[in-house]
């Protein structure tokens, strides 16, 4: 963690854009102009160069940081693949920032130092140490915990984070913030009126499972976050091909959101009055799964067809969202890893924002910028509602068309959303596909900073 006395053999480390290469190095003695010579450093993006002393140690780190952004605001991406480079030791920055870019650093830092080594034999310990003056050390030891219990949520494979595993993983959370909770399984889905969570979770050997958190003053502002707690999908009897199977531990990277959203809300000590939801399910195969053709119930009282089992879901966020609604929320947010089509539209590293105000989601996407924990605004069309008719119910769960699913699922749930004053709903991956330096292939905590920051501007004024 970061802290402000800088130690006696400390090392600094020098964050150069490409643009400044040529004067930073100008500067620079004999020695170190030769030896970045003769690594051939021109301070490309991620590119780090350890500039050694006579007796063989580290007299100083050089960063490059790749071509001056148009926007000069310092991204914690440029911080956060430095631990897996750096030999252990103490490092200061040689350079001062403005306090946003030193909580970026800092916060980057903590984040390229996690691992998720659970089913590993244990490993050597790093030592690395940062000293870094007018940061928030609590602040970023808050996000890193956050976005720690995210990604170890995500990472942690189907068979140790079932339903029950995950719903107990929220009541930990609960007890920790001395929330109250409350679980609702198996056949108490129906007798509370929970009847699509029922039907997509029924089929799995553990039984399915709704948690709803309540913290805070109720005087206070109502913020309600609901999480997609899908801990593995097959797809049902619509079942998805192997390939397409691989990454579906991941299909509850919506709750694990929810879920450091509220860590951070509750150790921040926001003044809302917070409530979670978190539908848990396993959308399984056995004799008693919710079948194509099926017309389930739901707890606003429309009746769904079922058009693919594979869009399983917006079932059980319909039903938690209703909850969610009836008591009129001030902002109500779900999240979810909703559709393929999102990632087509946008990949991976772009959650969709979909919501029912226009100027709120342009305020959540410059937050999400500012933070380096990007989403883009996505239109919730209203042309294409009619895609979800059904002969036979109130709607059908899918269109029949392949186009725009994304948009679908949106004005699907939108269905379910009448009385709350605002609404944001996030389609996000949760992954990481490929290498990148601080961001490993695995589990990523997507836009829990962004939205955390833009609670916070937005109550804790």
């Amino acid at each position: 963690m970061p802290t402000t006395d800088v130690p006696a053999g400390s090392v600094p480390i020098h964050l150069v854009y490409e643009d400044d290469f040529e004067t930073w190095r100008g500067a620079r003695d004999d020695a170190t102009r030769n030896w970045l010579a003769a690594n051939m450093f021109k301070a490309e993006r991620m590119r780090v160069v350890l500039i050694p002393q006579a007796s063989g140690t580290t007299a100083a780190a050089v960063v490059g940081l790749g071509r001056r952004p148009a926007r000069d605001e310092f991204s914690c991406w440029s911080a956060a693949g430095l631990p897996d480079r750096l030999p252990d030791g103490h490092y200061h920055l040689a350079q001062p920032l403005s306090a946003a870019a030193a909580a970026q650093f800092a916060f980057g830092w903590a984040y390229g130092q996690y691992r998720f080594e659970r089913y590993r034999r244990a490993g050597s310990t790093r030592e690395l140490f940062l000293h870094l003056p007018g940061v928030d050390a609590a602040e970023i030891e808050r996000l890193r915990v956050a976005t720690a219990l995210a990604r170890d949520l995500v990472n942690t494979p189907a068979n140790d984070m079932s339903p029950d595993a995950l719903a107990k993983a929220a009541v930990d959370l609960s007890q920790r913030h001395y929330a109250r909770q409350r679980v609702i399984v198996g056949d108490e889905l129906l007798t509370e009126r929970f009847p699509a969570v029922h039907a997509v979770g029924r089929a799995s050997a553990v039984a399915p499972r709704l948690v709803d958190m309540e913290w805070g003053d109720a005087s206070h502002p109502k913020v309600t976050l609901v999480g997609k707690g899908v801990c593995f999908d097959s797809g049902g009897l619509d079942i998805k091909p192997g390939a397409s199977m691989l990454l579906m531990k991941k299909d509850m990277g919506g709750a694990a959101a929810a879920l450091g959203l509220a860590h951070l809300i509750m150790d921040a000590k926001l003044p809302v009055r917070l409530r979670v939801i978190i539908p848990a399910v396993e959308n399984a195969i056995s004799g008693n799964a919710f079948r194509p053709g099926d017309v389930i119930a739901t707890r606003k009282g429309l009746s769904v067809e079922i058009g693919n089992t594979d869009a399983e879901g917006r079932l059980i966020l319909c039903d938690a969202l209703a909850l969610a609604d009836e008591e009129k929320p001030d902002l109500l947010i779900d999240l979810a890893t909703l559709t393929g089509a999102a990632r087509v539209a946008l990949g991976p590293e772009l959650p969709a924002l979909f919501c029912n105000d226009d100027a709120l989601a342009a305020e959540v996407v410059r937050t999400g910028l500012a933070e380096s924990d990007p989403l883009w605004h996505m239109p919730m069309w209203q042309g294409y509602d009619d895609e979800l008719s059904s002969k036979i119910a109130d709607i059908n769960n899918v269109s029949a068309s392949g186009f725009s699913g994304a948009i679908i699922a949106a004005l699907f749930l939108r269905r379910f959303v009448s009385e709350a004053r605002a609404w944001l709903h996030i389609d996000l991956y949760s992954w990481n596909g490929k290498e990148r330096p601080g961001r490993p292939v695995g589990a990523e905590a997507q836009c829990i900073r962004a939205l955390y920051a833009f609670l916070k501007a937005r109550y804790a004024r």
